[in-house]
């Protein structure tokens, strides 16, 4: 199993909020859309309460290809007061409304209400007549209409490269700070945990949180070079939280699982914990996985949703841990000698501890013999309670022996057939 590096989970993470469909007001915008038509620039206007720049600049332009549709019709453009209180001038071609100017048109570029109009209303006028005696045929119509396509493609290329692109920098440039600026934060924060903080799971914790804190402030940054606004970008998310909450389900629900593990600590760095079929000791604890390192030298990164979820059995817990021995021996041996024997061989191994003391029970009369169970108390950690396993297993056989205690032999054993006759003596 990989995991996400932090800056890649960050960065793949601004790459969805970036890609996933903002609302208009969020969009890259300075307020201004250009006129076309085929192809040519003719003015740039803003938008108004109900429309967009764009969407106002578009309207505009159909209303013009409408009126090139009869091109015999092309007359003077004419003005006339708009709006409840006359507040707006509306320009009219052959009787077909084009746009109407209101004062923040007029505001936005120095004049009058009625100079802008009259201004915009000659623009019109004379890109109608230019473009009309480019369409003296049905040939000149096509050529001209396929030109004007990609004219106004590439133009639109142009003004959208010229928009975008030094936004695009600026936010880089700001992710690139905000790395090195978390990096340092990180830094800093190992410093004084190292100090002031003894236990490394909150060590862990504090470095993490601190580190995705600076990276979420810069990506509000990033976003806002880039010219959206935070509270609009949030609104957008907000109405994608459906598609983005399952398309994000298993990294989010990996993060609230790191986030409580880290919180509520059922484990720490260091522990010996086992998994499901994952043993080992745990090396970090990230907010996507925990990385366990395994007895026999191998990482698993085992995702907090299913480690939060699971059963975990933290065998370094307590700083003690009982383990056992199992000693089979037949009916002729004297109990009470070998309870006591196994006892104190327990007692007298290294790596045992008196309290609790070592425990013997007789733990089944089987038809082959007797079975004891030897009970001790030992280090928790796995390497010291497999040794001490093995040196109390190693005691017990040298006990048995020197006690005279005959120990099974299989070998011995005989095999006698159900219906072999028994001996005559």
């Amino acid at each position: 199993m990989t995991a996400f590096s932090s800056p890649a989970l960050a960065l793949l993470l601004a790459l969805l909020a970036l890609l996933s469909p903002p609302p208009v007001n969020a969009q890259v915008d300075d307020g201004l859309a250009t006129v076309r038509l085929d192809g040519r620039a003719l003015f740039r206007i803003g938008g108004t309460g109900e429309l967009e720049a764009r969407q106002r600049a578009r309207l505009i332009e159909r209303q013009l290809l409408a009126v090139l549709e009869v091109p015999e019709g092309i007359a003077k453009a004419r003005i006339a007061p708009a709006g409840e209180n006359g507040e707006a001038r509306q320009i009219s071609v052959a009787g077909r409304t084009l746009m109407q100017v209101f004062e923040d048109d007029a505001q936005a570029n120095g004049q009058t209400l009625d100079a802008q109009a009259r201004k915009w209303a000659s623009v019109l006028e004379t890109a109608l007549v230019q473009a009309s005696t480019r369409r003296t045929s049905e040939r000149a119509r096509f050529v001209t209409d396929v030109r004007a396509s990609v004219d106004t493609a590439f133009a639109r290329l142009v003004e959208a490269a010229v928009s975008i692109v030094p936004r695009a920098l600026a936010a880089l440039l700001v992710i690139g700070v905000f790395w090195a600026l978390a990096a340092g934060v990180r830094g800093l924060t190992r410093i004084i945990s190292e100090r002031l903080v003894r236990d490394r799971t909150v060590e862990n914790l504090i470095k993490q949180v601190s580190y995705y804190t600076v990276w979420l402030l810069g990506l509000i940054v990033a976003a806002t070079a880039f010219g959206l606004e935070p509270s609009t970008l949030a609104t957008g998310l907000g109405l994608t939280s459906l598609a983005l909450g399952f398309a994000l389900k298993d990294i989010l629900s990996n993060f609230v699982s790191g986030l409580l593990i880290l919180t509520l600590r059922p484990f720490k760095l260091g522990d010996q914990i086992v998994i499901g079929d994952t043993e080992g000791t745990v090396e970090r604890i990230e907010l996507r996985a925990t990385q366990i390192r395994t007895y026999d030298g191998r990482r698993v990164l085992v995702p907090n949703a299913e480690t939060f979820t699971s059963r975990v059995t933290n065998n370094t817990a307590a700083p003690v841990r009982r383990a056992k021995v199992l000693c089979h021996l037949g009916y002729g041996v004297e109990v009470a000698q070998v309870m006591a024997l196994l006892n104190a061989a327990a007692l007298e191994t290294e790596g045992v501890i008196d309290t609790p003391p070592p425990l013997v029970v007789l733990l089944e009369l089987r038809a082959d013999g007797l079975t004891f169970q030897l009970n001790f108390w030992c280090d928790s950690r796995r390497s010291d309670f497999m040794q001490t396993a093995s040196r109390v297993r190693i005691r017990v056989i040298r006990a048995l022996r020197d006690a005279g205690v005959d120990l099974p032999d299989p070998g011995a054993s005989t095999v006698r057939l159900l219906d072999e006759p028994p001996e005559q003596s």
